[in-house]
């Protein structure tokens, strides 16, 4: 008896650790808040000079639309940031005010890079303003960039109320995560139909919670709705058109959007596996896009060739070498050369980030590809077209990081054959143009000269889709703490 006492002793002792790590919805908030709010500063300075009809592809691409596709010109910035610090408290938030000049052979030009303000109450977030927008699982500093949403473009201003993060969902300890949120955006660069708006909702999954393996799926749905069409007038501004888009069901008074759907729709589903280990984590992704109906599951669609695959590693003990990321990336096949044909409709020529006639500047924004910008963006256009004429794209893209005696660096390396579109006269095998882009990045902290920050990213690329460019731009910037409370 004094044996099985001895023994039922600890395991008393332990209950309520046990029952604390296995808690059926684990909150961070049960952790002692120990943060500091804080606000800091950054300012900086950039110059690029190249050689060539354009800046080089990585030069300018997935910037934030911040480097102009000039050879030459030079953007500075100043912004006031508020991080959210408090991940141990039933509420955070954080904001910022960056606003960004550039002056190329165009001219001069002015925005804010981030203007928002974002709010945590528990685990839902709400966010109002100008700040990049997360999407898609894709490597989140390595990657070419996700099929949806990437870096490519001015952020929109929004408004999203959602899950940002993986969130424990209750009774199943951690196992079992969710995320989802959805979008209302303001396009307002006026290119071709002015002042339409951007819907985009996501819900996500995630299996495994703090095991070393894990997997999840994404499922996202954009839509490009309302507006004035400078031939068809009123597209659709009132709540009956947002339900319309928001269902993808058909309406308006356009008859392509009686017939299909009204707006512009496309979305992306994602696949993820993790594996998280001491030494080295992997990540495997795999994203698709669609833009006909119906949707069916990752890899099961007409279009099931096209798609992003992407494997990222990092390594968490050694410096000079601390990720790795590899993609393909492959748009050819849009479900088949012909939608319709001898009165029978194949569903084909989905013609990525392309919509006829209606939102004829398409899936771009401020003639920059919202998506990944190997697809390629209108400011490339040499005929002044404003739709996406280079949408049928293969790409092999390897890039790598890390940290060699305080000069942080960046290596990328793209492949891309290009067979523009359907219409485009390289036919099924011969490309019409091919590229490589290069990019070698460093950036070095000095605190001898006042706590300085100075980049030097050199880039090229060789073939026949921009021509033979080289550049380099040199960024000077600094960034502090101004106080914290």
């Amino acid at each position: 008896m004094t044996i099985k006492r001895l023994l039922i002793l600890p395991l008393l002792l332990a209950l309520p650790l046990l029952v604390r790590a296995w808690a059926p919805w684990p909150l961070p908030m049960d952790s002692v808040d120990t943060g500091f709010d804080r606000l800091s500063y950054s300012v900086g300075l950039s110059a690029v000079a190249s050689y060539g009809a354009y800046a080089p592809f990585w030069l300018q691409s997935n910037r934030l639309g911040d480097i102009s596709a000039t050879p030459f010109s030079g953007m500075m910035h100043v912004g006031l940031y508020k991080p959210a610090t408090r991940h141990h408290r039933w509420y955070d938030y954080d904001f910022a005010v960056d606003l960004a000049g550039r002056l190329d052979t165009r001219g001069g030009t002015g925005w804010f890079r981030q203007l928002y303000a974002h709010l945590r109450l528990l685990y839902f977030d709400f966010t109002v303003g100008i700040t990049p927008m997360s999407c898609g699982n894709q490597d989140p500093l390595l990657s070419s960039g996700g099929l949806l949403f990437s870096n490519n473009a001015h952020p929109l201003p929004r408004i999203t109320v959602g899950l940002d993060q993986w969130t424990p969902f209750p009774l199943t300890f951690g196992f079992l995560e969710i995320k989802g949120g959805i979008t209302h955006a303001w396009v307002i660069d006026q290119t071709y139909v002015q002042n339409y708006f951007i819907h985009h909702k996501f819900i996500g999954g995630r299996l495994g919670g703090h095991l070393p393996l894990r997997v999840s799926y994404e499922f996202h749905h954009a839509a490009q709705w309302g507006g004035m069409h400078p031939i068809y007038g009123n597209l659709g501004n009132n709540w009956r058109a947002f339900s319309n888009a928001f269902l993808a069901r058909s309406g308006g008074a356009m008859a392509n959007d009686q017939i299909n759907a009204q707006g512009n729709h496309l979305g992306m589903q994602c696949l993820g596996l993790d594996v998280v280990t001491d030494p080295v984590s992997v990540s495997l992704y795999w994203q698709s896009i669609f833009e006909d109906g119906p949707v069916r599951f990752i890899g099961c669609g007409l279009n099931a060739r096209d798609g992003l695959w992407g494997v990222s590693l990092r390594f968490h003990r050694f410096p000079y070498i601390s990720g790795v990321c590899y993609e393909v990336l492959n748009t050819t096949d849009q479900s088949g050369p012909f939608h319709d044909r001898d009165g029978y409709v194949f569903g084909g020529r989905d013609t990525y980030y392309t919509n006829g006639g209606v939102y004829r500047n398409g899936w771009n924004y401020f003639l920059r590809s919202i998506g990944t910008p190997l697809i390629t963006s209108p400011l490339y256009n040499t005929d002044g077209s404003l739709a996406t004429l280079n949408s049928r794209v293969r790409t092999h893209h390897i890039a790598l990081m890390g940290n060699i005696e305080g000069f942080r660096y960046r290596l990328m390396a793209t492949y891309t054959r290009n067979w523009g579109n359907y219409a485009a006269t390289g036919g099924p095998t011969h490309p019409i143009s091919r590229n490589t882009a290069l990019l070698l990045a460093f950036t070095k902290h000095v605190p001898q000269a006042w706590h300085l920050d100075f980049s030097l990213d050199l880039a090229a690329d060789f073939g026949t889709q921009f021509g033979n460019t080289f550049g380099a731009m040199l960024t000077v910037s600094k960034s502090g703490l101004l106080t914290q409370w």
